[in-house]
């Protein structure tokens, strides 16, 4: 028995389509990536990745896993640590025991009773999604409805068209 011999078979073939979306990359534990990593398919991450992550399919951050950087994805998993943003055009999952350090937008989200989101979950298609307006101080309205920079009008002001005061 030829141990890489191409006419014998040790199990079943994995099963390969036309396609790349059927691509698993894994950033095993105790690796580090630094840089932009970027796939077809999906990517795991058991170690640690600093920097942006574009996967077409699906990014899996498993529960001992970090991302310090945005990911961009179909569909996103966190069960570990994530310290930036993610764009997630479908969904995505937020275990018990995952941290996530930044904003969110997907049309889906699923946040398990103990997984942290600490920052702003918009629920849109990232791809689609106008960023809403940043807004100055002086354009918050006070207590009563009116900018604080407004000022009160005077009587005159305040008096009917056409009317002397």
């Amino acid at each position: 028995m030829a141990m890489f011999s191409s006419t014998e078979s040790s199990g079943p073939a994995p099963a390969r389509s036309g396609g790349r979306e059927n691509l698993l990359s894994i950033i095993a534990p105790g690796m580090r990536v630094v840089g932009e990593l970027h796939t077809d398919g999906v990517v795991k991450i058991e170690g640690v990745v600093e920097g942006s992550i574009r996967a077409k399919q699906q990014v899996l951050v498993a529960k001992e896993g970090t991302v310090e950087g945005d990911i961009h994805t179909k569909e996103a998993v966190v069960g570990g640590k994530v310290i930036g943003a993610i764009f997630a055009d479908q969904r995505v999952e937020v275990q018990t025991s995952s941290v996530i350090e930044g904003d969110i937008t997907t049309q889906r989200i699923v946040v398990h009773e103990g997984g942290e989101v600490n920052g702003h979950v918009r629920m849109a298609n990232p791809r689609t999604a106008e960023k809403p307006p940043v807004r100055k101080p002086a354009d918050v309205p006070t207590a009563f409805g009116a900018p604080p920079s407004a000022t009160p009008a005077t009587s005159s002001e305040r008096a009917t068209p056409g009317h002397a005061s």
